[in-house]
């Protein structure tokens, strides 16, 4: 089987099985954060089918829906391309990507897996995290959560460990300090941190509008 068939059959069944996903974390994500990969793959010295791999399972099974479970979606990963024979090697760094790919693990200070193939990964995603969609998703989530939008009396926590970050309930809003506006200095590579530039000047005017209306200022 072809590189290109396998990656058509990864796409298949990547949308199958993310058909009824939270739609932060959907299959239209995982589409934006394969494109986003590609776009930045053209600029950096990567293996391509690697990259492309990546992007498409590194949510095939989110830990936040699987009760904190970060096994469950490189052991989903792993065997879906083992079906396929794809080679050992590719298999092992692309299970790798899904396992290190995560913001919350760089609250833990893992670091023992680097490639440039999840740098690239890691880019497309947290830029799929920030700006205009950034924000939708973000209020998708806390939606799906119950989560208020805001609140005065409870203040962002920025010093977080993994666990208190896998485990917080606060509002919606508090996540752009604690997560999404401290993604743009967590880029690896240029190119993204060009576009990650953008979309974090939108996130800063839209929560000095949010501010604004909350308070009735406008």
């Amino acid at each position: 089987m072809t590189e290109e068939n396998i990656i058509n059959k990864t796409k298949a069944f990547v949308k199958n099985t993310l058909s009824d996903a939270e739609g932060g974390h959907d299959w239209f994500h995982t589409l934006r954060v394969y494109n986003n990969a590609l776009l930045i793959a053209k600029t950096e010295q990567v293996n391509h089918y690697i990259v492309a791999l990546g992007a498409l399972l590194h949510d095939i099974a989110d830990s936040k829906f699987y009760n904190g479970d970060e096994t469950v979606g490189p052991k989903i990963a792993g065997e879906f391309l083992f079906k396929l024979n794809v080679d050992s090697k590719v298999i092992e760094h692309v299970v790798n990507i899904i396992k290190h790919i995560s913001f919350k693990n760089s609250l833990s200070g893992e670091t023992n897996f680097s490639s440039i193939e999840l740098k690239v990964v890691q880019d497309a995603d947290r830029l799929d995290a920030i700006g205009a969609i950034g924000v939708a998703r973000c209020f998708n989530y806390g939606g799906f959560k119950n989560r208020a939008l805001f609140n005065p009396e409870i203040k962002p926590n920025v010093n977080m460990s993994k666990e208190e970050y896998k485990n917080s309930t606060a509002p919606t809003i508090n996540h752009f300090y604690e997560k999404l506006l401290l993604l743009k200095d967590k880029m690896n590579t240029e190119s993204a941190k060009k576009i990650a530039y953008k979309r974090h000047e939108f996130m800063l005017n839209f929560l000095d509008q949010f501010y604004n209306e909350w308070d009735g200022n406008c």
